[in-house]
């Protein structure tokens, strides 16, 4: 072995060890807008922070209870998503935001799962509220399965 090959061969040791991909992604917990609570909801996916994840639906809005909600992410190594324009729409001291949503998932055994639909999310008024207050949540959850980049199967979703 030259000592060429002996640097290179070290030098692409050093560079795996280092490579920062398999650092989670930075922490992130924003209920500002539709659009960044439900890539909050997507950061704590990434992140395996499932109990984290579960807290932004709202309260008895969950989609399934925390242990299947959990086993629905056992394959899932990460997600990638995109938001549309978020629609609103006030009613009786809340505030709902419909937002167009694509993600592509992928698994555990390198294959991709995407999905697109419909997130709406609740705001309820924060000067109505008593302590403690309540931030935006995820009211109501709709995706079905699709094929495509993320930008062509972002769907077209109805205000509330």
């Amino acid at each position: 072995m030259s000592h060429c090959q002996a640097l290179t061969g070290t030098a692409v040791v050093w560079a795996l060890l280092t490579l920062p991909a398999l650092a989670a992604p930075a922490y992130l917990d924003d209920r500002s807008t539709a659009a960044s609570l439900v890539k909050s909801f997507y950061n704590a996916v990434n992140r395996h922070e499932y109990a984290r994840a579960y807290t932004y639906f709202d309260q008895g809005a969950a989609p399934q209870p925390f242990a299947q909600f959990t086993d629905g992410y056992a394959a899932t190594y990460s997600v990638t998503v995109m938001t549309g324009p978020a629609m609103s729409d006030g009613a009786a001291g809340s505030t709902y935001f419909t937002l167009p949503v694509a993600i592509d998932a992928a698994q555990n055994d390198g294959s991709r799962k995407q999905f697109a639909g419909c997130y709406v999310t609740r705001l309820v008024e924060p000067g109505i509220q008593d302590p403690p207050v309540t931030p935006m949540v995820i009211y109501k959850a709709t995706l079905h399965a699709a094929h495509g980049s993320l930008g062509s199967i972002l769907p077209h979703c109805e205000p509330m």
